[in-house]
């Protein structure tokens, strides 16, 4: 009796994750192409070291001119103060993927710490 019951949970088990991979395969079958290739750039950009970032522009007193805004680990956001942003990036709200090193030099803002930019490409979004 208690082989039966185990022999049955254990097929209930097997054949709920089945079914699971099933529907996870046909939800991407359902996806527009264009939403899995930007996924799949995505991945692709982050494993090579590029993180998703915001450009913002401010023009209040004090503050950085342009940062970017990335997503933190410990807290929703951050900024960083790119110290060698050219000119087509300099656009509030456009999408980028970065890649920098920080430097060491007082920072001409509070919000965010200064950046050296090694790498930059607009993001689709």
């Amino acid at each position: 009796m208690l082989l039966k019951i185990t022999f049955a949970l254990f097929s209930a088990a097997i054949l709920s994750c089945g079914s699971t991979e099933n529907q996870n395969q046909n939800a991407e079958a359902n996806t527009p192409a264009e939403i899995k290739v930007e996924k799949m750039n995505g991945e692709k950009m982050m494993a090579a070291g590029f993180l998703p970032g915001t450009v913002v522009y401010s023009d209040l007193e004090g503050d950085c001119p342009y940062t970017v805004q990335l997503k933190g680990d410990k807290m929703e956001f951050y900024y960083v103060d790119p110290m060698n942003l050219e000119e087509p990036y300099q656009k509030d709200q456009q999408k980028v993927w970065i890649k920098f090193n920080g430097l060491k030099r007082m920072n001409r803002c509070n919000k965010a710490n200064p950046v050296f930019i090694e790498e930059i490409q607009k993001r689709a979004e």
